[in-house]
């Protein structure tokens, strides 16, 4: 397609707006000026620009998890559950967009990122309130964690009131006993301060909503939209760990975690034990 081509075909257009002096533009309305001038490198290298971007666009995404998970657990609270699997569902396409962004990072050679790490001073991803956010919201609750967020009041209440109101998977057992199943009353109103242990009623209660599919369509939806997000999750935890492997090797991290190793041991935690173990048992 020629230029001329091209401006041809926007003059034809006869109705696009020109004139902005006094309306909002697309600039204006995503604040792109705010945005745009956020990626400030602290060194002269060119890679550092790809890191900061990769975790301001993660950051985002984790931004809108937190926005549709938390927005899902009121659904279902209000027995809304067709309403929640669109949120879900959404979390789940938004997780794989995060997983890609370490193959963007992945380019980024030990000897690049070596020329500015020491910038970062202890500055850490670990240090994510959103991403932690993203974990209480799901049940995972670590409460050592919280002393991280203390320089700011109000990330630190933010993180507090998640930290004691109950995650997605906490709901989601609420559900169950409202439509009948006999749930261990210790679960029911358990500290939800506490991260969740696996519990033999809970994983009765699924066993038969998928032996009994017809009987229970929308508890089961619902338990794979959440198997759905805790997969996602996990492969998003392992790109992180390989990704890090792959740049810094095991060096210790700059927020002072055990880096690879640190990565590896949360490999192994779940979110929603029972619906992953019914799996060996149908």
């Amino acid at each position: 397609m020629t230029n001329k081509h091209i401006n041809d075909t926007f003059r034809s257009e006869k109705g696009i707006h020109t004139n902005f002096k006094e309306k909002m533009t697309y600039g204006d309305y995503l604040q792109l000026d705010t945005l745009l001038s956020s990626q400030k490198r602290l060194s002269d290298h060119h890679d550092e620009m790809l890191f900061i971007i990769i975790h301001h666009v993660s950051e985002l995404w984790l931004k809108l998890i937190i926005h549709e998970t938390q927005a899902a657990i009121r659904a279902i609270q209000q027995g809304e559950l067709q309403a929640s699997f669109k949120m879900l569902a959404r979390v789940s396409k938004i997780q794989s967009q995060i997983i890609q962004a370490w193959d963007v990072l992945s380019t980024l050679t030990p000897a690049e990122y070596m020329e500015f790490r020491d910038k970062l001073g202890n500055a850490s991803g670990f240090q994510s309130y959103q991403y932690r956010l993203v974990e209480f919201v799901l049940g995972y609750k670590t409460p050592f964690i919280l002393k991280i967020y203390e320089k700011d009041p109000e990330v630190h209440q933010l993180l507090q009131d998640a930290y004691h109101a109950p995650g997605l998977y906490d709901v989601a057992i609420q559900a169950l006993a409202k439509n009948g199943f006999s749930i261990n009353p210790d679960i029911l109103q358990r500290d939800f301060s506490k991260t969740y242990e696996k519990d033999d009623s809970v994983e009765q209660a699924w066993m038969t909503v998928y032996k009994n599919v017809d009987s229970h369509w929308d508890l089961y939806q619902l338990a794979e939209k959440l198997v759905d997000i805790e997969d996602w999750f996990q492969q998003w935890r392992y790109r992180h760990m390989k990704t890090v492997e792959r740049i810094i090797g095991h060096k210790i991290g700059t927020g002072g975690s055990s880096g690879v190793g640190y990565l590896k041991n949360v490999l192994d935690h779940y979110f929603f034990p029972e619906l992953w173990e019914i799996r060996t048992k149908l």
